[in-house]
């Protein structure tokens, strides 16, 4: 088990690019689909918590995977797996990045990456939504959750709100909503 927890983690901190957010696919993909850990609505809860929790994402992800598979020490060993790629690749790609910031090559390549991450990134948004119930039915709930995404999304692209502001107002939304 610890050395599948290694080798999934490791391989999605390889092959993955774009941030937390944009390797919640393959993640999926490996948890729910290749090694069948947890269900849908696991990894959802899962995904939800490790958004809101401080630090990467990904990482989180992995912890709490790992720590659903093997205790403690599967959260250990898959969140190092996750780590150690990203940690080996950003030296050697900084140095490099440095070296090359000024070819013209290196400027058009990140000008076809932000698009494919941000498609992977609203990729992920979409399969979230799925699997937390909120696409499947067009009842009070999802029209409710759709309005306050929209608020949120508002709230941070016009009014500037500190992220962690309209978290906390969104829970409580939630509550008083759903409660």
């Amino acid at each position: 088990m610890l050395i599948d927890l290694f080798l999934t983690f490791f391989m999605v901190g390889l092959v993955s690019f774009g941030g937390g957010y944009a390797m919640i696919p393959l993640i999926q993909e490996e948890v729910l689909n290749r090694h069948q850990w947890m269900d849908a609505v696991q990894l959802a809860d899962i995904v939800a918590v490790a958004g809101m929790s401080p630090g990467p994402i990904a990482t989180n992800i992995a912890v709490a995977v790992g720590y659903h598979q093997a205790g403690p020490i599967g959260a250990v060993v898959a969140s190092t797996a996750m780590i150690l790629p990203s940690l080996a690749l950003i030296l050697a790609a900084g140095k490099l990045i440095m070296r090359y910031r000024d070819n013209q090559l290196v400027k058009s390549s990140f000008f076809g990456l932000r698009p494919t991450v941000a498609g992977m990134i609203v990729y992920a948004a979409i399969v979230f939504a799925q699997n937390s119930g909120i696409t499947m039915d067009f009842g009070w709930q999802t029209w409710s959750q759709i309005a306050i995404f929209s608020g949120s999304l508002f709230a941070l692209i016009y009014l500037h709100k500190h992220p962690f502001s309209v978290v906390l107002l969104s829970g409580l939304v939630g509550i008083a909503v759903y409660g």
